[in-house]
């Protein structure tokens, strides 16, 4: 199933609609190579009503189209769900509010995943995913 056709799924199964400013957020999102804060959003699509573009974030968000990285700075960011595009992390300037994506080599990512397996036995706990953010200071900010 496309991108589209999985958001629009999403959102029904939400009770919601597939909107136009919906499907521009989305497109928005997936031609970004970083998480969007709303301004940058805003900056990418004059057109789309500031309020709008929060209230369909927040509903996007709850469908489980996009995901939200709460980072430094004045703003979340906005990417979209993992599931819809690969498996990241992200590095996070607790400055800035700067958020860049990163992937860890196969290796990593089954110690990670043997690591948090232990925990979960450990602790009788189900994960369904696990998110990896560094948190420091980017280049710009040292």
């Amino acid at each position: 199933m496309d991108l589209h056709e999985t958001a629009a799924s999403r959102l029904v199964a939400h009770g919601q609609r597939y909107t136009g400013n919906r499907r521009v957020i989305v497109q928005l999102l997936e031609g970004s190579d970083v998480p969007l804060s709303v301004p940058e959003v805003r900056d990418a699509d004059p057109e789309l009503p500031q309020s709008s573009v929060y209230r369909n974030l927040s509903v996007l968000e709850e469908a489980g189209v996009v995901r939200r990285i709460v980072a430094g700075g004045d703003f979340a960011r906005y990417e979209l769900a993992e599931d819809l595009t690969e498996h990241h992390h992200h590095l996070i300037c607790s400055s800035c509010g700067s958020v860049e994506d990163f992937t860890v080599p196969a290796s990593l990512e089954r110690s990670l995943g043997r690591a948090m397996a232990q925990m979960e036995g450990e602790r009788g706990f189900a994960a369904t995913t696990h998110r990896l953010d560094l948190m420091g200071s980017c280049e710009s900010c040292q």
